[in-house]
């Protein structure tokens, strides 16, 4: 008999819930226009459902000042302080759903470069959440992605560095590099701010994906957490499937299991997931 795994921490973490759940309740009191910064999540279901609804998109590169005048919600990535700052001159009106755990990312960049601390964000520079971690630092705050690229830098070893992470940087190789800068000689602060739920969901999938004769991946094509989610899977299941819905599955590819792992990145709805779910069940 076959047997299907699906990881108990897979889809929405509380973060992302949370400012989903903010853009639908604004949608639904009907008070003018309801902008997101950026797409509210990484998952284009949910961001195509909220444009039908008539929610805008804002960029950074967009004049806020002719704009119509609304109420704009920031995703759980959050935003830095100029943006911030500008949004507010434009003469929005702003809901702050930054993820808590983000928050303190801020508030930590912001202190620890008054004290004077060179800080380094371990995490995608490219990613909105790690662009707006930046956004509370100063004009030496940088990010880095590996321990390659932080020795690329070439800090004075005089000079005392802070480092945090992107809440949904693997631990294992957020420990590594620290161990790594840590051997050439640097003093130091670590905060490994990465999140307890992302902790969770890392280790549970890789639990699962190396009990199972096949994993299936569910989340945003843009989404860093569930990519990094593949990453891990993939190097003890190589069988590892990355889909976005359930027509993105290749359901041959499962004939031959006996087994069948689930789970799904942070911005994944939990009807996506159930979908998915009851056809791998059907199949069994």
């Amino acid at each position: 008999m076959k047997k299907l795994k699906t990881a108990r921490t897979a889809g929405f973490c509380f973060g992302v819930e949370k400012a989903v759940n903010k853009v639908y309740d604004e949608v639904g009191k009907e008070n003018g226009k309801v902008y997101t910064y950026g797409p509210i999540i990484h998952n284009e279901e949910v961001v195509k459902d909220l444009t039908e609804k008539g929610v805008g998109v804002i960029e950074e590169g967009d004049d806020f000042t002719k704009l119509e005048k609304g109420t704009l919600i920031i995703r759980s990535h959050g935003i830095g302080k100029t943006v911030q700052e500008k949004l507010e001159s434009a003469g929005m009106t702003l809901i702050d759903a930054t993820c808590p755990y983000v928050k303190k990312i801020h508030n930590i960049v912001s202190r620890e470069c008054e004290k004077g601390n060179k800080v380094v964000i371990i995490g995608s520079p490219s990613h909105p959440e790690v662009e707006g971690i930046k956004g509370w630092g100063n004009e030496e705050t940088v990010a880095v992605n590996s321990f390659e690229e932080f020795e690329g830098l070439k800090i004075d070893k005089n000079r005392k560095i802070s480092i945090v992470a992107q809440t949904t940087y693997n631990f294992n190789n957020f420990s590594k590099i620290i161990d790594k800068i840590k051997n050439l000689g640097y003093d130091i602060i670590c905060f490994n701010t990465i999140c307890n739920a992302t902790q969770e969901r890392q280790s549970e999938a890789q639990k699962i994906a190396s009990e199972v004769d096949a994993m299936i991946v569910i989340g945003g094509k843009n989404s860093s957490n569930t990519a990094k989610l593949v990453d891990i899977c993939k190097k003890t299941c190589k069988n590892t499937m990355f889909i976005q819905t359930l027509k993105d599955l290749d359901s041959e590819k499962l004939l031959s299991v006996r087994s069948v792992g689930i789970t799904a990145g942070a911005s994944t709805p939990k009807h996506i997931i159930e979908e998915v779910q009851n056809n791998v069940r059907s199949q069994f």
